[in-house]
């Protein structure tokens, strides 16, 4: 099983990642998660959106390197379109709030999952980072969007360190919304649906959508060159030798 997609509930609609052991994100998932947000535009009975983890500790570890160690491309650019822009078009036409709970450790991928997101809470423990530079590959789609969010310098910081930082950090930064204990995350995301929930569906959906069409500032075109930057990168020889180090647990020879 890649997700679970929970009938909608007291109008929530819930999508829980569950790839073992840690949410690497392949082709299917990603297209799995895509459906999911679109059935639930759809879905009149769901005014809110719900994206977790059921796996304890991981929300997501971010791309499967396996699958970019020796694939074209054209393979590539096909999960970094779904990833990048498939993901963005069905959140940005969801006409509904999206909240996703984070619970431990959230990179590269796992972050684009969650910041594609309205809302983000995260628990006490969760950790965010952006490590693709280290196995020679890039950030490509963060770099669109991660200075909006915190400025140029923080954001450059973060993206060619590679390092990772704690709930608290991200939310300091503005990243994220809130930090809560871990064993409160849930019933915090269930709250802050139902206050979302209890607006009216008219005035949200409108709302989101005047809200969505002044904060794009051109961002779908440059996640349409994120994709070319990332495919670019993961094709060379000195990403294809930090994905082996990597997979073979050892330093790469650059």
């Amino acid at each position: 099983m890649l997700l679970s997609v929970t009938s909608c509930r007291k109008r929530v609609a819930r999508i829980t990642l569950a790839r073992p052991p840690v949410n690497a994100l392949n082709l299917d998932i990603v297209r799995a998660v895509v459906t999911a947000v679109k059935r639930a535009a759809d879905d009149r009975g769901a005014r809110v959106v719900v994206l977790s983890s059921s796996i304890a500790k991981r929300f997501s570890a971010g791309l499967d390197l396996d699958i970019l160690l020796g694939t074209s491309g054209e393979d590539i650019r096909q999960l970094l379109q779904e990833l990048y822009i498939g993901l963005y078009d069905a959140q940005y036409n969801l006409g509904k709030p999206s909240i996703a709970a984070v619970g431990g450790a959230a990179r590269g991928g796992g972050v684009t999952m969650a910041v594609s997101c309205d809302v983000i809470l995260a628990g006490e423990s969760a950790t965010f980072g952006h490590p693709e530079i280290d196995v020679g590959v890039l950030p490509a789609i963060h770099f669109a969007h991660l200075p909006r969010f915190i400025g140029r310098h923080r954001a450059f910081e973060l993206l060619f360190s590679g390092r990772a930082f704690g709930a608290r950090e991200a939310f300091d930064l503005g990243i994220i919304n809130k930090v809560v204990p871990d064993a409160e995350l849930d019933s915090e995301a269930m709250k802050l649906a139902a206050q979302f929930a209890g607006k009216s569906e008219t005035v949200v959906r409108m709302g989101r959508a005047a809200f969505m069409r002044q904060i794009d500032l051109d961002y779908r075109r440059s996640i349409a060159n994120a994709v070319k930057d990332f495919c670019n990168v993961a094709v060379t020889d000195a990403a294809q030798e930090g994905l082996r180090a990597f997979l073979e647990k050892r330093r790469p020879n650059w």
